[in-house]
Protein backbone atom coordinates (compact mmCIF):
# COMPACT_ATOMS: atom_id res chain seq x y z
CA UNK A 1 0.00 0.00 0.00
CA UNK A 2 1.43 3.20 -1.00
CA UNK A 3 -0.44 6.28 0.03
CA UNK A 4 0.32 10.25 0.10
CA UNK A 5 -2.62 12.32 2.14
CA UNK A 6 -2.82 15.52 3.25
CA UNK A 7 -4.93 14.36 6.46
CA UNK A 8 -3.04 13.44 9.82
CA UNK A 9 -1.62 10.40 10.39
CA UNK A 10 -1.77 8.30 13.17
CA UNK A 11 1.43 5.72 13.61
CA UNK A 12 -0.52 3.32 16.06
CA UNK A 13 -3.60 3.39 13.57
CA UNK A 14 -1.91 2.23 10.62
CA UNK A 15 0.34 0.21 12.40
CA UNK A 16 -2.97 -1.67 13.45
CA UNK A 17 -4.50 -1.53 10.24
CA UNK A 18 -1.27 -2.77 8.83
CA UNK A 19 -1.55 -5.78 11.46
CA UNK A 20 -4.56 -6.90 10.61
CA UNK A 21 -4.17 -7.92 6.97
CA UNK A 22 -1.06 -9.62 8.04
CA UNK A 23 -1.34 -13.23 8.97
CA UNK A 24 1.71 -14.88 7.91
CA UNK A 25 4.38 -12.83 9.20
CA UNK A 26 7.04 -13.85 11.44
CA UNK A 27 8.02 -9.98 11.94
CA UNK A 28 6.62 -6.97 11.24
CA UNK A 29 8.80 -3.96 11.53
CA UNK A 30 7.67 -0.28 11.31
CA UNK A 31 9.22 3.14 11.44
CA UNK A 32 7.39 6.70 11.99
CA UNK A 33 8.90 10.02 11.00
CA UNK A 34 7.49 13.36 12.65
CA UNK A 35 8.07 16.82 12.48
CA UNK A 36 10.99 18.09 14.76
CA UNK A 37 10.28 21.15 16.84
CA UNK A 38 14.27 22.38 16.93
CA UNK A 39 15.43 22.84 12.95
CA UNK A 40 17.64 24.37 10.46
CA UNK A 41 16.37 27.97 11.84
CA UNK A 42 15.24 27.24 15.20
CA UNK A 43 12.20 26.96 16.82
CA UNK A 44 10.15 25.19 14.36
CA UNK A 45 5.96 26.49 14.10
CA UNK A 46 4.97 24.57 10.76
CA UNK A 47 6.55 21.53 8.25
CA UNK A 48 5.46 22.09 4.48
CA UNK A 49 5.60 19.17 2.50
CA UNK A 50 4.35 19.66 -1.32
CA UNK A 51 4.82 16.62 -3.84
CA UNK A 52 4.08 16.11 -7.72
CA UNK A 53 1.48 13.33 -6.95
CA UNK A 54 1.75 11.36 -10.06
CA UNK A 55 5.48 11.39 -10.14
CA UNK A 56 5.75 11.07 -6.26
CA UNK A 57 3.26 8.57 -6.43
CA UNK A 58 5.39 6.27 -9.26
CA UNK A 59 8.32 6.77 -7.62
CA UNK A 60 7.41 5.63 -4.25
CA UNK A 61 5.58 2.64 -5.83
CA UNK A 62 8.81 1.82 -7.90
CA UNK A 63 10.90 1.66 -4.49
CA UNK A 64 8.05 -0.25 -2.91
CA UNK A 65 8.17 -2.80 -5.87
CA UNK A 66 11.83 -2.69 -5.42
CA UNK A 67 11.74 -3.64 -1.60
CA UNK A 68 9.32 -6.63 -2.72
CA UNK A 69 11.60 -7.83 -5.24
CA UNK A 70 15.11 -7.51 -3.35
CA UNK A 71 13.02 -9.25 0.82
CA UNK A 72 11.14 -11.68 0.41
CA UNK A 73 8.07 -9.34 1.95
CA UNK A 74 4.61 -10.55 2.70
CA UNK A 75 3.39 -6.90 2.91
CA UNK A 76 4.57 -3.30 2.82
CA UNK A 77 3.23 0.14 3.82
CA UNK A 78 4.45 3.66 2.64
CA UNK A 79 2.15 6.47 3.96
CA UNK A 80 3.20 9.99 3.59
CA UNK A 81 1.79 13.27 4.32
CA UNK A 82 1.88 16.51 2.64
CA UNK A 83 0.74 19.88 3.36
CA UNK A 84 1.16 21.75 6.77
CA UNK A 85 2.40 20.15 9.88
CA UNK A 86 2.91 20.56 13.55
CA UNK A 87 5.41 19.81 14.93
CA UNK A 88 4.94 16.51 16.93
CA UNK A 89 2.67 15.16 14.20
CA UNK A 90 3.63 12.21 12.22
CA UNK A 91 5.15 13.06 8.24
CA UNK A 92 5.66 9.14 7.36
CA UNK A 93 4.59 5.88 8.07
CA UNK A 94 6.86 2.71 6.93
CA UNK A 95 5.73 -1.02 7.47
CA UNK A 96 7.29 -4.37 6.33
CA UNK A 97 6.20 -7.74 7.06
CA UNK A 98 8.55 -10.99 6.23
CA UNK A 99 8.85 -14.28 7.26
CA UNK A 100 12.12 -13.36 9.32
CA UNK A 101 13.12 -10.28 10.85
CA UNK A 102 16.27 -8.98 9.24
CA UNK A 103 14.81 -8.84 6.14
CA UNK A 104 11.73 -7.02 7.73
CA UNK A 105 14.64 -4.21 9.30
CA UNK A 106 16.48 -3.91 5.75
CA UNK A 107 13.43 -3.53 3.58
CA UNK A 108 12.23 -0.75 5.67
CA UNK A 109 15.46 0.71 5.89
CA UNK A 110 15.67 0.72 2.36
CA UNK A 111 12.22 2.07 2.17
CA UNK A 112 13.14 4.98 4.40
CA UNK A 113 16.44 6.12 2.90
CA UNK A 114 14.94 5.89 -0.47
CA UNK A 115 12.09 8.74 0.72
CA UNK A 116 14.75 10.35 2.34
CA UNK A 117 16.86 11.07 -0.46
CA UNK A 118 15.12 10.17 -3.86
CA UNK A 119 11.44 10.88 -3.19
CA UNK A 120 9.61 14.06 -4.94
CA UNK A 121 9.17 15.88 -2.39
CA UNK A 122 9.58 19.89 -1.42
CA UNK A 123 10.06 20.94 2.08
CA UNK A 124 9.82 24.00 4.04
CA UNK A 125 10.67 24.35 7.81
CA UNK A 126 8.77 27.68 9.21
CA UNK A 127 10.79 29.22 12.14
CA UNK A 128 10.88 32.29 13.94
CA UNK A 129 13.58 33.76 11.84
CA UNK A 130 11.57 33.15 8.81
CA UNK A 131 11.40 29.68 6.35
CA UNK A 132 13.91 27.78 5.15
CA UNK A 133 14.22 24.95 2.26
CA UNK A 134 14.92 21.79 3.61
CA UNK A 135 17.31 19.10 1.54
CA UNK A 136 18.79 15.49 2.03
CA UNK A 137 22.10 15.96 4.53
CA UNK A 138 24.92 14.07 3.21
CA UNK A 139 24.82 11.62 5.27
CA UNK A 140 21.20 10.80 3.93
CA UNK A 141 22.98 10.05 0.95
CA UNK A 142 25.96 8.10 2.08
CA UNK A 143 23.05 5.90 3.82
CA UNK A 144 21.18 5.22 0.89
CA UNK A 145 24.25 4.35 -1.31
CA UNK A 146 24.24 1.48 0.19
CA UNK A 147 21.47 -0.25 -1.72
CA UNK A 148 22.49 0.58 -5.01
CA UNK A 149 22.75 -2.39 -7.55
CA UNK A 150 22.92 -1.76 -11.33
CA UNK A 151 18.89 -0.91 -12.48
CA UNK A 152 18.01 0.30 -8.82
CA UNK A 153 16.09 3.64 -8.53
Amino acid sequence: MIELRETGLCACEALQAFEARVDDAGAIVSFSGRVRRGGNGGDVTCLHLQAYSPLTERGMTAAADQAMDRWPLTALSVIHRIGDMAPGETIVFVATAARHRRDAFEAADFLMDYLKTEAVFWKKETTPSGDNWIEPRAQDYQDQARWARNGDI
